[in-house]
């Protein structure tokens, strides 16, 4: 039995960690993993690129996996972050 931290009766509510947890795709985030192959695929199946889009992706999915390991909510950091203005006005 888990003991109640706050010390007050039938005020103890476990969470499931996968309600907290990120939904990553092989390790990126996932709205940036759909879009990074979907840009991907783009250049290499719609300009016959291959090598140039199986490149993008994996350096782009290589990039997306290390900034989910040392900040799990990059995408929406970074999402906020290119909403508001900058305060200096640089």
């Amino acid at each position: 039995m888990m003991e109640n931290p706050t010390g007050i009766p039938g005020y103890f509510a476990p969470v499931h960690r996968a309600l907290i947890d990120p939904i990553l795709l092989a390790g990126a985030p996932r709205t940036i993993a759909i879009a990074n192959g979907t840009l991907a695929a783009a250049i290499g199946l719609g300009l016959r690129l291959w090598l140039v889009g199986l490149a993008l992706w994996l350096v782009g999915h290589l990039f997306a996996v290390w900034a989910a390991k040392h900040d799990a909510q990059i995408s929406e950091v970074a999402r906020r972050h290119l909403r508001y203005p900058s305060w200096f006005g640089v």
